[in-house]
């Protein structure tokens, strides 16, 4: 058995509204296993950059964390982390790299000011020798490294900034990286040097990573294995491989469904009408009916849980044949 980096246990976040509570993540359970990447998918507002700002106990007001469980190995439960034991926590052994790193970068200071920001902050006694180290890695990343931290962001492109990003979250050499659609804001070109950077980073030093994005083609490239998210809950797990071949849920058959294909007839791919629903407060039945061509009145009265139908495979659906454990779809 390999052994579990984190596991995410009974997740509950809601953010508060005029209508009453929103749950923007239900009861998700997720286990990265070290070594490994996990792709966190789903359309947008499902809940998968809230499982990963929770995954650092760093959701923002109106948003809180009503239960769970953040278990890191060998650290414990994040949530349960004294506030100043978290902040040193992040970046040291869990480290993020977000889909526009210019918003997440100082615009009134150098790069390398930054990085000795960074220093005093996680109480590095060498600051010098961390400079060095941030030099080292953008030259990996195939930046010049002296060019890098001399310069402010608006002086670099968002390929760059990008992988200024990827530098930064790297640094303090941490155990797990959450890359937030770190490539979602990039021209085709610079998407594609940044994912050949983070397969590169993966392969080289075998970091844990979760990667979360709506863009499928991204998914079959890095990750190992894929989570679907819908409404704030997890519907099908899968090996990569598994869930692109045989795609149980039928939303994940129509995420797959909508994809442009390369040959044959284009106007094959279908889109998924509609769009998820606002959950407010607990509510009960599979929240996909309405978009579902199966649904049937169990749909409304019950959840489906997550279940096994094959080995690493699961998936949260009433409609699955008996006979070989697929949705009938």
């Amino acid at each position: 058995m390999s052994e579990v980096a984190v596991a995410v246990d009974d997740l509950v976040v809601e953010f508060s509204s005029d209508e009453g509570p929103v749950r923007a993540v239900d009861r998700v359970n997720l286990q990265l296993e070290r070594g490994k990447i996990l792709g966190l998918i789903g359309e947008s507002g499902c809940g998968k950059t809230t499982v990963a700002h929770a995954m650092l106990n760093a959701v923002a007001e109106p948003g809180r964390i009503v239960r769970g469980r953040i278990h890191y190995a060998g650290h414990g439960d994040l949530l349960g982390m004294s506030e100043e034991a978290q902040r040193l926590f992040r970046w040291q052994h869990v480290s993020v790299v977000f889909q526009a790193s210019q918003n997440t970068l100082n615009p009134l200071q150098r790069i390398e000011a930054q990085i000795r920001e960074l220093a005093r902050a996680h109480r590095i006694s060498n600051p010098n020798a961390l400079v060095g180290r941030a030099r080292e890695i953008c030259d990996r990343l195939r930046l010049d490294g002296r060019r890098m931290l001399d310069a402010y962001p608006h002086q670099l492109s968002g390929g760059m900034r990008q992988r200024v990003g990827i530098m930064l979250a790297l640094l303090l050499q941490p155990e797990i990286i959450l890359f937030d659609e770190p490539t979602t804001a990039l021209d085709s070109l610079s998407q594609e040097s940044v994912l050949r950077i983070i397969e590169e980073i993966h392969a080289k030093e075998g970091i844990s990573g979760v990667f979360i994005t709506h863009d499928l083609g991204i998914v079959a490239e890095v990750a190992d294995v894929v989570a679907v998210m819908y409404a704030g809950r997890i519907v099908e797990t899968a090996p990569t491989g598994t869930l692109f071949n045989a795609p149980r849920h039928p939303y994940s058959r129509a995420l797959l469904n909508a994809l442009p294909r390369l040959t044959g007839d284009p106007r094959a791919a279908k889109g998924l009408t509609g769009a998820p629903p606002k959950v407010v407060g607990e509510v009960a039945g599979c929240l996909f009916r309405e978009r579902c061509r199966f649904q049937t009145a169990q749909c409304k009265m019950a959840e489906p849980v997550l279940t096994s139908v094959d080995a690493d495979h699961r998936v949260a659906c009433f409609k699955i044949n008996e006979e070989d454990g697929r949705a009938s779809v």
